[in-house]
């Protein structure tokens, strides 16, 4: 037996001249999660409809329910446009269930169909009261809401609505860069740069031996929980030890964190522009650490002119943990794997570092070669194809 699934777009309907261009991206988006499920999908302006089997609706539901751009998801019975099929499956579908008190909600899209809303509500609930005992109407908080979608085709009659994720289909707004780390907050940036439409590269900085491969495959495990939400993110491994080295025995110690963070921005700014990146993203909020003060962010950032959005930069960190937990991050970055963010830590890091103190400092150490060698030995995974062990 088919069931039919009806998509709700919500914001997407803002749009005008483009709006097709997002509800194309979307339908993109659903196939990719939806191929190896037996569906038929139909779109227009307003929805999107898929058919698929009884026996794939909650696996299907399932992946809708991680798919930016979708505002609610509908699990609905289709009828012919006319009074009678329509009062007859609602009759059908009534006698199934109990229920004390109940409402009658009708849009009707299709204003050719001759009954108004409103006088169509009132037909259903008299058709109802003829074969439910007990009952009454109740428009504020009933038992059963019965929602019907009159359409110039089919008629759509279903009873709840499935909270979507909103946003902007991934794509929308091409391709960014994330620096991700094995912490908390940059998967929770990268999560929320996706809802706003924009695809993903990431590019983590590791320093073997200082840091770990268990801490890179800490690092796969939440590109590969983002991948959830998107589609392909490729991982860039760069390795950091040989500048990290170098700032640390050549630079005051306490302009590490500072000269390291715009070594990763030289090198970021490289890479994206490589990739066809159009901006970066990262996980710094402000105030969080001695690297993120506004002073801070102000030296750092002044070694790119590259667009750098920072998705998390005003929440505070139970708002971060929050969305963390919700998006099944939050275990994996927990789990104690020290970063190469972590192991050169001073004792006192400047909070307020002078702009031209960090020049003089850099200047120590020939960076330009150091960056270029960094890249060029680059590792590139596609967590798709990567065969590793999940940390959880």
């Amino acid at each position: 037996m088919k069931k039919i699934i009806l998509i709700k777009y919500g914001e997407l309907t803002t749009k005008k001249d483009n709006r097709m261009f997002f509800i194309n991206t979307l339908y993109k988006n659903i196939i990719n999660k939806l191929k190896d499920i037996d569906v038929i999908i139909t779109k227009n302006r307003v929805r999107m409809f898929i058919e698929t089997d009884n026996k794939n609706i909650d696996e299907a539901v399932k992946r809708l329910k991680k798919i930016f751009g979708i505002h609610s998801i509908v699990i609905c019975e289709k009828v012919n446009t006319n009074k009678e099929d329509i009062i007859d499956k609602i009759n059908n579908i009534v006698l199934q269930k109990e229920f004390k008190t109940f409402k009658v909600e009708t849009k009707r899209s299709d204003k050719n169909f001759p009954i108004k809303s409103m006088d169509f509500n009132k037909l259903v609930a008299t058709s109802i009261f003829n074969i439910k005992d007990n009952i009454k109407v109740d428009v504020h908080q009933p038992d059963y809401l019965i929602k019907i979608e009159i359409r110039d085709k089919y008629t759509y009659i279903y009873n709840e609505e499935i909270k979507g994720l909103g946003g902007y289909p991934v794509g929308v707004q091409g391709k960014a860069m994330l620096m991700i780390s094995g912490g908390i907050d940059s998967p929770v940036a990268g999560y929320l740069a996706l809802k706003r439409g924009i695809s993903l590269e990431a590019l983590y900085f590791e320093a073997l031996p200082h840091t770990s491969l268990e801490a890179r495959n800490k690092v796969k495990t939440l590109v590969n929980k983002l991948q959830v939400y998107s589609s392909d993110i490729k991982l860039n491994i760069i390795n950091f030890t040989k500048i990290q080295e170098e700032i640390y025995q050549k630079c005051d110690h306490s302009y590490m964190i500072t000269i390291m963070r715009r070594m990763m921005y030289r090198i970021t700014e490289k890479l994206a522009k490589k990739h066809k990146c159009k901006m970066i993203v990262n996980g710094e909020s402000i105030g969080q650490v001695a690297s993120q003060t506004i002073q801070s962010i102000y030296v750092i950032n002044s070694v790119t002119n590259y667009p750098i959005i920072r998705p998390v930069a005003c929440l505070d960190k139970i708002q971060i943990i929050d969305i963390a937990k919700e998006i099944d991050t939050y275990t994996t970055s927990i789990i104690p794997y020290e970063d190469c963010c972590t192991v050169f830590v001073p004792k006192h890091p400047v909070i307020n570092p002078s702009l031209d103190y960090a020049i003089k400092e850099e200047s120590k150490i020939k960076y330009v070669e150091l960056i270029d060698n960094a890249i060029n030995d680059i590792i590139t995974i596609n967590i798709n194809d990567d065969k590793y062990q999940d940390l959880i």
